[in-house]
């Protein structure tokens, strides 16, 4: 579908084609929610249940997109609510996932719980329901260090964290449901993406954040791991184009990244430039990932994606990062964050 007028279009939300958005509430998963209305679709949308009746970033959405949003306060780990938020729909985004490596060495367990259970319930509620897509969201951290670049999708896996493990479970999950079941499944894989909304625990916003807030000395980690960052905008087209494709992508495994290499100490000067700031980098130890765990090289191959999607990475790592830098300057969006405190 192509992108629609909002402010112009009189159709009723509920002509609109239904799909389901887990993680809705979340970075990746706004964006995509608000690029799918955008596209002319109706999205029922589950948000983690709190007591705030909070719905994440969702809260931030603009009004004439949450028209046509439906909102369902539930948990992925639970297959009740999963089975609830995908009846009707002709296909589930599943993006809801605990990805903070760093707190996944401190609770293991609660990543087992829901990457894996959390996707077994949305492809055992799948099957029963007979739903027409799966998009299952997988990410570059399966891959490990690289071992040869780009990074193809038939590189080894390697489970360098307990996080990139649980993934590397789900994934596996779901290939065994298409080739078991005949479900109809597709994984995306994304490479590092930024962008409005994103947790401080990600290196670009801590980094722009941390100028943002006025600091001239910023912390981080180690500065030579390199990175394939793709801006959030065309991770979301990217996950609508699996969504929209042909029955060809069913059963694959697609890259989704900007096919560009950058180191974290360039992206440092990278952003700096953007921002016209002075900056000095501090390494602080509690940033670092344990010896072993720590990727160091990412760069996507996204020919797969592109040759049977047509899809590819529209903005550039400069002209993202000034998009970034100008929404985290936002006094509003900016008061979001604990620019002192270390995020995991």
């Amino acid at each position: 579908m192509n992108q629609t007028d909002l402010s112009a279009s009189s159709t009723s939300s509920t002509s609109r084609p239904l799909v389901a958005v887990t993680g809705a509430d979340g970075f990746i998963g706004s964006h995509l929610t608000e690029d799918l209305v955008r596209a002319g679709y109706r999205v029922r949308a589950m948000a983690i249940y709190n007591s705030q009746g909070s719905y994440g970033w969702l809260d931030t959405v603009p009004g004439e997109v949450m028209e046509h949003v439906e909102v369902q306060l539930g948990d992925v780990r639970d297959a009740g609510s999963v089975r609830a938020l995908m009846r009707d729909v002709q296909t589930v985004y599943h993006l809801a996932a605990l990805i903070a490596i760093p707190y996944s060495y401190v609770a293991p367990r609660s990543y087992v719980e829901t990457n894996i259970t959390g996707t077994l319930n949305v492809l055992e509620a799948a099957r029963d329901l007979g739903t027409g897509r799966v998009i299952h969201t997988s990410t570059s951290e399966v891959y490990g260090t690289a071992r040869s670049v780009p990074i193809h999708e038939s590189h080894p896996l390697q489970g360098q964290s307990p996080y990139s493990a649980t993934k590397i479970g789900a994934d596996k999950l779901a290939e065994s449901y298409f080739l078991s079941f005949g479900l109809p499944v597709v994984t995306l894989r994304p490479f590092n993406t930024y962008g409005p909304r994103q947790s401080a625990r990600a290196v670009i916003p801590t980094i722009i954040s941390q100028l943002a807030a006025g600091r001239t000395e910023i912390k981080l980690g180690d500065l030579r791991p390199t990175r394939d960052f793709n801006y959030v905008a065309d991770t979301a087209r990217a996950f609508r184009a699996v969504g929209e494709a042909g029955p060809e992508v069913l059963g694959r495994t697609l890259n989704a990244g900007s096919g560009r290499e950058i180191s974290v100490g360039d992206t440092v000067k990278l952003i700096a430039q953007v921002m016209g700031k002075d900056v000095e980098v501090k390494q602080e130890d509690e940033r670092l990932r344990p010896e072993g765990s720590e990727v160091m090289r990412l760069l996507a191959d996204h020919r797969e994606l592109q040759t049977l999607t047509g899809w590819q990475p529209q903005v550039t790592l400069e002209e993202g990062l000034k998009r970034t830098a100008e929404w985290f300057t936002d006094a509003g969006n900016l008061a979001r964050y604990r620019v002192d405190q270390y995020t995991i």
